[in-house]
C-alpha cells in the first residue's frame, strides 16, 4: 500500500525540514491532522532511506484517532467501506505531497550519470526533463533561453550501439559539429548519436570508459552549440 507513490524517487534531505519534518536521532518525523482533525498522522523517515531510489519504500506511518487517542490500523487491512477508503485517500494525499516536494526522480543509477546530474544542476541550474511517459528512463536537458536540447540521458541495450552484449547501459547523447564528429566517433569510446541525427550528435556510455572531466567538458561544448 502506497509503494507506487515513491517508485523511482530519491529523498532530498535538505527539503524535509522546510516541509515541516523535525530532525531527530537517525530519522525525520512529521505530524499532521487529517479528515478535519479526526486523526493525527505521524510519518517517520529513517536516514538510511536517503540512499533509496533503487527500490521504492514507504515511510513508517502511525495513525491515531484523536478522540480516543488510540492507534487506528483498519486502513492497513483488507477492510472495505467508504470511511476506510476516505482514510486511505487522505493518507495518500499527504504522502503524494511529500513525494512531490521532498523527493526527486531517481531513474539513473550509474555513478557518472548521478555525478553529471549534480554537475549540470550546479553549473546551469537545469534539471532532467522526462518527456515521454512510454519511456520513463529517457530524459533531456534543455537550455532555459531557447529550450533546445543539449544533453540526452537514456538507458539502452549495448547491442543497439553495435556492441555484442544484451546488457543495458546508461548513455548520453551530446551535440557536436560535423567536422569534429569525423575525428571523434571511434565506436569504442564515442559512438554515433543514438536515435539522433548522426551528423550532429554522438553517444558516450556512462561506464567510466570516458573520464568524467572529459564528459563535463563535452557537456559544456554541447550547451554552447545549442545556443
Amino acid at each position: 500500500m502506497f509503494e507506487d507513490i515513491f517508485l523511482r524517487k530519491k529523498i532530498l534531505p535538505e527539503k524535509l525540514e522546510a516541509y515541516g519534518f523535525e530532525k531527530g536521532c537517525g530519522s525525520y518525523k512529521y505530524s499532521a491532522e487529517i479528515l478535519s482533525g479526526a486523526f493525527r498522522l505521524e510519518i517517520s523517515i529513517n536516514t538510511n532511506d536517503f540512499v533509496s531510489g533503487a527500490k521504492p519504500f514507504v515511510p513508517h506511518i502511525k495513525l491515531t484517532e484523536i478522540a480516543t487517542d488510540e492507534e487506528y490500523i483498519l486502513y492497513k487491512t483488507d477492510a472495505a467501506g467508504s470511511f476506510v477508503g476516505e482514510i486511505r485517500a487522505a493518507i495518500g494525499d499527504v504522502l503524494r505531497d511529500i513525494a512531490e516536494r521532498c523527493f526527486e526522480i531517481a531513474i539513473f543509477k550509474a555513478k557518472q550519470s548521478v555525478m553529471l546530474i549534480d554537475y549540470i544542476r550546479g553549473k546551469y541550474g537545469d534539471e532532467l526533463e522526462y518527456l515521454w511517459d512510454k519511456f520513463p528512463d529517457n530524459a533531456v536537458w534543455r537550455r532555459k533561453d531557447n529550450r533546445k536540447w543539449y544533453g540526452i540521458l537514456l538507458t539502452v541495450s549495448r547491442r543497439k550501439l553495435g556492441i555484442e552484449s544484451d546488457e543495458t547501459a546508461e548513455i548520453i547523447d551530446l551535440r557536436s559539429t560535423p567536422e569534429s564528429l569525423e575525428c571523434l566517433v571511434d565506436n569504442k569510446l564515442y559512438y554515433p548519436g543514438w536515435h539522433m541525427n548522426k551528423k550532429h550528435w554522438y553517444t558516450i556510455i556512462m561506464d567510466d570508459s570516458v573520464p568524467f572531466d572529459e564528459i563535463c567538458r563535452r557537456i559544456d561544448e554541447s550547451y554552447l552549440l545549442a545556443k
